[in-house]
Parts: structure tokens; C-alpha cells; sequence
């Protein structure tokens, strides 16, 4: 069966195709907290079926119990991921990232299955690196027996909104660590590129300049901020909002540099957002505002936020892992019908 899989710097998500043809999304927090060993403790995680390493006298709590555990405990998360990447800062990286891929995609029910990975494009603004992240999560996947295409994650974001409109458009991901940018006509990228600023940096910059921890910043963004509401001046809503207009100028301002660079031809282009960081209330209206005051050199015919629901809640998050999965399913079926061809030829020979 084809899978999807967004490896995020907050989330990873694999997507399949579910009864009635509906989509099913499993997801785990890119994160993972240390505690001392116990024989009570791993007990309870044990029973609780929770998802964690044990090694000497350590613990490794990992995905979204790790951020109900940090909570309890007051302490702090680590990231196996760092501005879409796989962080050279946390030497477990790796083995932590590899358990949570694990545990949302499984192994594939026979060699051979088809996967398609999201992974960054090259960033515009900064020299990471993006070969090894990307090579590294294809490896992993590959253990687990399937078989497996890259796609820039903005391209992801045509596949699975855009097809309405023959996949021409634009595709952005507004996520924590980076923001992807894909510029494409009917499904070719014209231009396809990332910056490294996302949600994480919104709340490095609030917290620098707020003096207020960053879980903190963190929460108070995703749980108490509007871009409609009337913030009183050195609030950290104010802050926040002050850091959002300047990622959606500067991820604006970018893409309208590489568009000259480029030869789009003359076609109307719709833009679909997606993203955690993306989720704020009156973001979308926002944006549509400042792009259609950018006098880009293409034709913006509209643009839309992604709603796909998980669990009974909608988050413009999934749509990723659903982009990823339309594009293996369109792989498997061009396979399928190779193979029949092949065998309809072997039979006429036959004959």
C-alpha cells in the first residue's frame, strides 16, 4: 500500500489510504525528554504503552508524551530536528528520529512498497546543507522495506491542494524549523526553494526580545494569539505579531526575488498554505493581503489554507503527508499500468 511521510522539524506524519478511500494520518511530536530509570517508571510507560528508550540509567520519553512529561516534570524538551534538518547539535538525533518513523510508518507489508518523503529544498538564506537530512530519512525508510522518492516539501503542498487547477500554483509550508516555497506548472517546479526561518524563529526572536522562556512564547502562540486582536504594546501577543508580519514580508520578499530569476509562463497561479505555523487565527487573511500588494511577476488567482482532519480536528498540518501520498499513489498507478501493458505484449506474442 503507497504511504506519504512528512518528516518535520515539530512533527512527523505518515498518511495511507483508509476504508471509503478516506485518508488515515498517524502522527508523533519530533521531540524526546530524558528521565532517570525505574522499575515504577518503566512500569508505568510500559502500561500506559508509551513510546521510549532505556539505556543504563536513562529513559528517553519520545514524541507527543514527551511534551506531556516535560510539562509534569518542568523540563525541557531536546529536538532530534533544528530548522528542517537533522540537528548536528544532538548526538540521538538520528536513533531518536529513526523510532518515531518507526512507529507512524511500520514496517511495509512487503518489499517493494511504495513511499514518498517530503524533505527541504536548498535554502535562499543560508548555507545548510540538506543532502545528508535527506539521504539520512531515506536510508531509515529503506530499512524498514519500502521504496522510497524524495519531493520538495512545497511541491508536496501543489500535489495536494492544487490539483483542481492541474497542479499550477504555488505551494507553501510554513513550518517550525523552515519555510518551502514551490512554484509549479501543471506539477513542474519552476522554481523551488526554502528560507531558514519558520515558527521556531517567531519564538526565538519573541523570547529574545520579551525576556520570556520559549515553551512558554511557544504556548501562549499556538493557544492564545489572533491576528485580529488589539495587543497592548510589549505584550508577548504583540511581540508575536510583530515577528509574524516580518517572516510573511520576508517570506514574500524572497519569493518575489526568485521569480525574476525564473520565465513563468502566462497562467493563473492560486497559492496553498500549509503548515503548523500557518494555524494562527487570521494568518491566511494576512497573507493574501501582503502577496496581493507584492506586484509579483505571476497572476495570484487566490490563496488557501489546508483543512484536513485527524482524530476529529482539523490542522493544515497533514497536508504534506497527504501530498506525499498522492504522489505515490500516481507512481503506483503508473507501475500498475505499465505492468498490465507489459504482460498484454507478452501475451499477443504468446499467441
Amino acid at each position: 500500500m503507497a504511504k506519504g511521510l512528512d518528516v518535520g522539524t515539530m512533527n512527523i506524519i505518515c498518511a495511507e489510504k483508509g476504508k471509503s478511500d478516506s485518508i488515515v494520518f498517524a502522527q508523533q511530536r519530533n521531540a524526546f525528554l530524558k528521565m532517570e530509570a525505574g522499575d515504577l517508571a518503566q512500569n508505568m510507560l510500559d502500561t500506559s504503552k508509551i513510546l521510549y528508550t532505556h539505556q543504563n540509567d536513562t529513559i528517553n520519553v519520545l514524541g507527543e508524551d514527551a511534551f506531556k512529561f516535560a510539562n509534569v516534570f518542568n523540563k525541557p524538551i531536546r529536538r532530534p530536528m533544528r530548522q528542517g534538518i537533522i540537528s548536528p547539535d544532538e548526538k540521538e538525533s538520528i536513533p531518536m528520529i529513526k523510532l518515531i518513523i518507526e512507529r507512524v510508518l511500520n514496517k511495509a507489508e512487503k518489499d517493494g512498497e511504495l513511499l514518498t518523503i517530503s524533505v527541504p529544498a536548498s535554502p535562499v538564506d543560508s548555507n545548510i546543507n540538506v543532502l545528508y537530512h535527506s539521504k539520512t530519512v531515506e536510508a531509515l525508510s529503506k530499512k524498514l522495506g519500502y521504496k522510497t522518492t524524495l519531493i520538495d516539501e512545497g511541491l508536496a503542498v501543489v500535489y495536494s491542494e492544487l490539483g483542481d487547477q492541474n497542479f499550477t500554483g504555488v505551494g507553501i509550508s510554513v513550518g517550525a524549523g523552515m519555510t518551502n516555497i514551490t512554484v509549479a506548472y501543471l506539477a513542474t517546479p519552476i522554481v523551488s526553494f526554502s528560507i531558514a526561518r519558520g515558527g521556531d524563529w517567531i519564538d526565538e526572536q519573541v523570547a529574545s526580545a520579551t525576556g520570556v522562556a520559549i515553551e512558554r512564547v511557544t504556548s501562549i502562540k499556538e493557544n492564545d494569539f489572533t491576528f485580529n486582536s488589539e495587543y497592548e504594546i510589549g505584550s508577548i501577543q504583540g511581540a508575536i505579531a510583530l515577528y509574524y508580519d516580518a517572516l510573511i514580508t520576508y517570506i514574500i520578499e524572497h519569493l518575489k526575488r526568485k521569480l525574476e530569476e525564473a520565465a513563468p509562463p502566462d497562467a493563473e497561479f492560486p497559492v496553498a498554505i500549509a503548515g503548523g505555523s500557518s494555524r494562527a487565527k487570521g494568518f491566511l487573511e494576512m497573507f493574501e493581503k501582503r502577496i496581493t500588494e507584492a506586484n509579483l511577476s505571476i497572476n495570484i488567482s487566490k490563496v488557501k489554507k489546508t483543512q484536513y482532519a485527524s482524530s476529529g480536528a482539523k490542522d493544515p498540518v497533514y497536508a504534506i503527508a497527504r501530498g506525499c501520498l498522492i504522489s505515490s499513489i500516481t507512481r503506483e498507478n503508473a507501475e500498475k499500468a505499465e505492468s498490465e501493458e507489459v504482460n498484454k505484449t507478452k501475451n499477443e506474442e504468446n499467441k
